[in-house]
């Protein structure tokens, strides 16, 4: 963390963001030292991000660092190179206070085709008719330009493929923004495999697919999954900020 104070609201943020990364290694999301994860208070200029270099699989409350969506403000010298794809969201979004990008595996090979998502799973109905796709480039997100033009693309929807690159969710909290970026693999890999086989498939109906995403994925039950998350990291004893 930077030398200055923070509040004991932001030390519990700064500590949740490093068990979400931890999280999303567990789950898949992994690809060496790539990927970021980011949240804010409600209503603030400024967000905590992981720094450069850090993995999720390694990622401890130390590694976050403080930085601005106003980009004229000075941020971190240890922020992540796709910094300006955070920037560029929460300027355009007041309602996301997280956001989570990674390489999972299945989303962005998901995003590599033309498929549109179905409700074959519960994960599906959540994201069914709400998801696009960003193929301006496939490059790492590197300017405020390039990170305002994703901006538009996402728009209101909670989650974007980054073409060849990976996806974008993003949440009004921390724990959203992560169970959904866990969801959104599982049902890119269920549709996946479904699709492998070479044989029709049924999906969920629209009536049902609405009473889905009211239901499962209410925030009280966001929270029952984050919660099981957290105990299961606690199990294996890998949220106790050894390295």
């Amino acid at each position: 963390m930077q030398e200055e104070v923070i509040s004991k609201t932001e030390a519990d943020l700064i500590e949740r963001l490093a068990i979400a990364s931890r999280i999303l290694s567990a789950e898949g999301h992994d690809d060496f030292n790539q990927g970021q994860v980011s949240a804010r208070m409600p209503r603030q200029e400024h967000f905590f991000i992981k720094r450069a270099v850090a993995g999720f699989s390694e990622a401890v409350p130390a590694d976050m660092v403080k930085a601005y969506y106003d980009t004229e403000k000075p941020s971190s010298l240890l922020s992540p190179p796709e910094l300006p794809l955070h920037q560029a969201i929460y300027a355009a979004r007041p309602d996301v206070n997280a956001i989570i990008h990674s390489h999972a595996p299945y989303s962005l090979i998901f995003g590599a085709t033309d498929m549109p998502l179905k409700p074959i799973s519960h994960d599906g109905a959540f994201f069914k008719d709400r998801i696009g796709r960003f193929d301006d480039t496939s490059q790492t997100i590197l300017s405020i330009d390039i990170g305002n033009k994703v901006a538009a693309a996402l728009g209101e929807q909670p989650g974007l493929f980054l073409q060849n690159h990976g996806v974008l969710v993003v949440g009004k909290s921390l724990r959203e923004a992560t169970i959904l970026a866990l969801i959104l693999e599982r049902a890119c890999k269920l549709q996946i495999i479904a699709e492998s086989t070479g044989h029709s498939y049924s999906v969920s109906n629209d009536t049902d697919v609405k009473g889905k995403q009211d239901y499962i994925y209410g925030d009280t039950s966001i929270k029952t999954y984050w919660d099981y998350c957290v105990r299961r990291l606690e199990q294996t004893g890998s949220i106790n900020w050894n390295r």
